[in-house]
């Protein structure tokens, strides 16, 4: 993510606290999958 992209986001109406959740979601899950997958669970 550049701030190109972030500048996008607010552009079509985010906040920057949507844009920080928004982030915050795609993390988790990007570590819950990288979790799961180094245990073999998918």
């Amino acid at each position: 993510m550049t701030e190109t992209d972030v500048e996008e986001l607010r552009r079509l109406g985010l906040t920057d606290r949507e844009i920080h959740d928004a982030c915050q979601v795609v993390a988790y899950f990007n570590y819950a999958n990288r979790l799961t997958t180094g245990l073999g669970i998918f």
